[in-house]
Parts: C-alpha cells; sequence; structure tokens
C-alpha cells in the first residue's frame, strides 16, 4: 500500500500543499515547530479520520478557516482516491468522490503503522487505552472487527442502563437482562477471538524482532481478559453470579471491556520494571510486528509512519530498526537531525524539508 499524491487546504498550518512521495523511503526533516508531524498526521487522518494525538477534528482546522480537506491517491490493487472534508458541523468522507456514510466502511481501506513518542502511554497508561490501541489495529485490519465492537459496545450500554433500571424498579423484568447478557457474551466470545489471534500472530514475530533491535532478551506479550481459558457455560455463570454485584454498581463487571495488555521481558512486567529504554525498544518492536503480521493477513504492507523515531536512539538501534524495514514499505521518517540518517539511506530517500509550514523537495 502506498500513498502517491497528498493534497491539503487549510490542514493545522498548511494552507495549500501538494504532495507527490517515494513508493519506498520518504524522510521529512526540518526544525521543532516547522510542521513535519503536522504532515505525517494528515497522512494518518486520511486513513483512519482521526488524529493519533487525541484532538477534536476542529483543532485539525487552520485557524480562522471554516473547512480543511484532506485528498489523496493511494496504490493497492488498483489507484484510489480518498478525501476527508473537516467543517465545524462534522466530517465526511469520500473514496472515488463517492459520500461514504458510516466511518466503519472506510476504515480499513488505507492501512497505516505509527510509532509516535506518545506510544510509550502504550505500556505506561491505563488498560482502555491499550484496549483502544489494539482495536484500532484490529480494525484496519478486518472492518467486521469494528462492526462487531461496535455493536458489543451498543449492548454493554443497554445492558447497564437495565441494571440501573433494576435497582429502583423491582418489577424490572429480569428476562430482558438475559436478552442483554446473551447478546453480550456473542459479540465478547468474538472480539475474544479476534484479539487473540492478533496477539498470537504478534508474539511470534516480536520477540526475534526485539532482539534484533536490542540483542538482548526476549520480549513477548500478555493478553489478559476474563473470557481466557473459560467455556460458554463458565462465561454465563460468571454473569449469573455477578448479578446482584451489577446491580448495586450499575455496570457490567464482567467482560472483554475490563481485557488488557502486558509487555513482559523474561519473569518481568516492563511497565513495572522496564527503564524507558526497554520500553522505548518494546514499542518499536511491537510496531514492526504489527506490520509484519498486517502484511500476512492483508498481503500488502501498510504505511508506516516514523515520527520522531530517532530523538533519542544511537546509531547503533537506528541502523538496527531501519534494517528490520522491508525496502517495499512506504516509510515516512521525521527528525530534526537529517546527518543521524546515513548517507547511503539518505540517497536512497526522497527528502523534504519542513520550514513554517512550506515543503520543498530536495
Amino acid at each position: 500500500m502506498k500513498i502517491q499524491h497528498l493534497k491539503l487546504l487549510n490542514f493545522r498550518n498548511y494552507e495549500k500543499i501538494e504532495l507527490n512521495f517515494s513508493d519506498n523511503l520518504n524522510i521529512i526533516y526540518g526544525n521543532n515547530g516547522s510542521g513535519k508531524t503536522n504532515l505525517v498526521e494528515s497522512i494518518y487522518v486520511l486513513a483512519l479520520t482521526k488524529s493519533f494525538r487525541g484532538t477534536v477534528d476542529k483543532i485539525l482546522v487552520m485557524n480562522n478557516k471554516d473547512v480543511c480537506r484532506i485528498e489523496g491517491s493511494v496504490q493497492d490493487k488498483y489507484v484510489d482516491k480518498y478525501k476527508i472534508i473537516l467543517k465545524n458541523d462534522g466530517k465526511r468522507v469520500k473514496i472515488n468522490n463517492n459520500k461514504i456514510d458510516k466511518l466503519s466502511d472506510y476504515i480499513s481501506k488505507i492501512s497505516v503503522v505509527l510509532f509516535n513518542p506518545d506510544d510509550l502511554r502504550f505500556i505506561k497508561d491505563s488498560p482502555s487505552f491499550r484496549r483502544k490501541t489494539i482495536d484500532l489495529e484490529i480494525s484496519q485490519i478486518n472492518n467486521i472487527y469494528l462492526k462487531t465492537l461496535n455493536m458489543y459496545n451498543k449492548v454493554l450500554k443497554q445492558r447497564n442502563m437495565y441494571l440501573k433500571t433494576i435497582a429502583v424498579n423491582a418489577n424490572a423484568s429480569n428476562d430482558y437482562l438475559q436478552i442483554l447478557t446473551d447478546k453480550l457474551i456473542d459479540y465478547g466470545e468474538k472480539i475474544y477471538t479476534f484479539r487473540n489471534k492478533y496477539i498470537e500472530k504478534l508474539n511470534e514475530k516480536i520477540g526475534e524482532i526485539y532482539f534484533k533491535i536490542c540483542e538482548i532478551e526476549d520480549l513477548k506479550l500478555i493478553y489478559v481478559s476474563d473470557f481466557k481459558n473459560f467455556d460458554r457455560n463458565k462465561i454465563v455463570d460468571k454473569y449469573v453470579d455477578n448479578y446482584s454485584k451489577d446491580i448495586i454498581l450499575g455496570k457490567t463487571s464482567f467482560g472483554i471491556h475490563h481485557d488488557d495488555i502486558k509487555f513482559k521481558i523474561g519473569q518481568f512486567y516492563i511497565k513495572d520494571y522496564g527503564s524507558e529504554g526497554q520500553q522505548k525498544n518494546a514499542i518499536i518492536a511491537y510496531k514492526l510486528a504489527e506490520l509484519r503480521v498486517f502484511n500476512e493477513v492483508r498481503g500488502t504492507y501498510p504505511i508506516l509512519i516514523l515520527d520522531d523515531l530517532f530523538s533519542e536512539l544511537d546509531r547503533f538501534k537506528i541502523n538496527n530498526i531501519l534494517n528490520l524495514i522491508d525496502y517495499n514499505v512506504q516509510t515516512f521518517i521525521t527528525t530534526t537531525d537529517i546527518d543521524k540518517i546515513n548517507d547511503n539511506l539518505k540517497n536512497k530517500s526522497k527528502l523534504f524539508e519542513v520550514v513554517d509550514g512550506e515543503v520543498r523537495e530536495d
């Protein structure tokens, strides 16, 4: 998968630009605050309809402008034209000028793997953050997963509301609660299966990649789930056992909405015992494993974005990481220090210098 052409109108600090990219390596360099991350952010938004920075859509629109447009020509089996239009009243997405009404029908068309310094949150932050991250990754591979997840969250919300109804109304029907519970289990089992298979595939690759980056230690992912090692009957029994507690709490205390993913080196979880360097290397290994899983499942590599990857890495680790990336992967690297990248690699790359919202091709 390659993005050949990008056109921005009123996106962040870019008033109007058009760029053509290399199918292989693209290096975007410039001073801090010049707009390097904004540029790769636009590619991410084009793929997933939202920013990796967690900002609301209106922040993406240039100050004092009413509308923002991101357009891109993306080659997979064919070349398709994608467009996202952001306004104060919402967003619209189009493929080949055809409006797409549901975002779930758009997401997974363009696949992107991103490394950003904030990705350390994937280790340090809460289980809910890790679930959201892995849900987005799986949704890019299979939009059936996204639709199943949306249905699960809808039923979970209905069940939690009905638990509160039962708490104040003794005549409320337990039959309806059982219907909601059965639906929740159905969707939950499917989501657990998707997540478990995905993490198994990552584990087949992540240890080897981590070793090649650091030349030390082994890394693996641990999937923690209420559904793990349970059969259907035991899961049903668990919900029944929790009915009274759930009514008191007004929420569902058991299910895949409590899942978590942990990083483990040897006998230690790196969230608790790993250095920041180990955590960063683990995230890089995770992203490169993700890249390979995408290719294995979809038969094509996603677009790879390495945003400010090299800021705290020595040349040894930089070279190890770059050697692990297949040359057929379209890669975008942002950096403030172009000299950290060796001349051989620069000669194979298309270079873009960013200066205050203006982009110059070298």
